[in-house]
């Protein structure tokens, strides 16, 4: 009897959920306009992790990663490690390097803890100006930083919350900004056997303002040299952009759950505050959770998008009462601006 009635409770959840995700497909066909390039911070939107970008970025209702730290944080509290350390480096677009770096540390019923630290950097490049376009002996780079403080807690044997505070930085040349961020999410873990359903809200936080010393200038008012006031401080002011809010929600469900054998599907539906809504899905398959293999569709029915297939494959070896040794690889074809390719290691305690 007990049965039922949380079964009655628990479909229309998942109608409510799978409705919801649906939704944002609805917008996208009266949308009109993009937004594209109208927020800051744009590195916060590049996915974090082999095995989420092997699975086409659907992450929301994935469990067992440390990667979800980035998609979504109340999965942190469903790690099956004591504690666990990361790295991940990809080699960007435009020669362009990426690198995120994150541990764990669950405390019991206090709930776990996490840290992560995000780089995006450019090369280095010669000044050019109008008068030496070959470049005027100056140079000058660009780079990205984000410092997140993760916690995570089950409040109950289905339901877990989880929240990441992150400090934000970027710099171009001898200009700066700073910004303040909270990511949010939650996780359900359903009554059907294998299906979890997830939800976030990232980068919910301030605007970002460039400024710096190369806005500044002696100005002359009256243009005329010699009368009136003369070399006035002034600056020009750069405007101000939000970051780029994200809400997602996905569904990730184990279709084949062998003993030694596993396949999960999972399909995020995202909705962007500077783009259209997509979806991304994927599968991964996992023999005896040491040896896996993943593949995927990124950005779905994006307006104007360079991705689509994603692949990749994964390796964790368990060494008996001392640590998990994890190593991923993921793929991504990018059309007409290559690919990128993503490479993490993990370790478990």
């Amino acid at each position: 009897m007990h049965t039922t009635i949380r079964r009655l409770i628990t479909l229309p959840l998942l109608l409510t959920l799978v409705l919801a995700a649906a939704a944002p497909l609805h917008a996208q066909l009266f949308r009109t306009t993009s937004k594209v390039g109208t927020t800051a911070a744009q590195f916060l939107k590049i996915g974090v992790g082999a095995r989420a970008l092997g699975m086409g970025g659907a992450q929301v209702g994935m469990t067992g990663d440390i990667s979800s730290m980035y998609w979504n944080p109340a999965a942190l509290s469903r790690l099956e490690v004591n504690s666990e350390l990361t790295f991940n480096h990809a080699a960007w677009l435009a020669d362009m390097q990426y690198d995120f770096a994150a541990g764990v540390l669950p405390i019991g019923e206090l709930g776990t803890f996490g840290l992560s630290v995000t780089s995006f950097r450019t090369p280095e490049d010669v000044v050019r100006t109008v008068d030496y376009p070959d470049g005027d002996g100056r140079r000058w780079d660009a780079s990205s930083l984000a410092i997140g403080l993760s916690y995570a807690r089950n409040l109950t044997d289905r339901f877990s919350i989880g929240a990441t505070v992150k400090y934000i930085h970027e710099g171009i040349w001898d200009e700066s900004a700073t910004g303040m961020a909270v990511d949010i999410g939650t996780l359900y873990i359903s009554e059907i056997k294998g299906l979890r359903l997830g939800a976030s809200i990232s980068n919910f936080g301030t605007e970002m303002r460039l400024d710096g010393r190369d806005l500044y200038f002696n100005n002359d008012p009256n243009g005329a040299v010699g009368s009136g006031p003369n070399n006035i401080p002034s600056e020009y002011r750069a405007e101000s952009y939000p970051l780029p809010l994200t809400f997602r929600i996905g569904v990730a469900m184990d279709v084949v759950p062998a003993e030694d054998f596993r396949v999960t599907a999972a399909v995020d539906a995202t909705h962007p505050n500077d783009n259209t809504e997509y979806l991304n899905s994927g599968i991964e398959a996992a023999w005896r959770e040491i040896v896996f293999g993943r593949v995927g569709y990124k950005s779905l029915f994006l307006r104007d998008s360079e991705q689509g297939l994603t692949w990749g494959v994964g390796l964790h070896y368990g060494i008996t009462n001392v640590a998990t040794i994890k190593v991923d690889y993921g793929f991504a074809d990018y059309h007409r601006l290559k690919n990128v390719q993503y490479f993490s290691l993990g370790i478990g305690l």
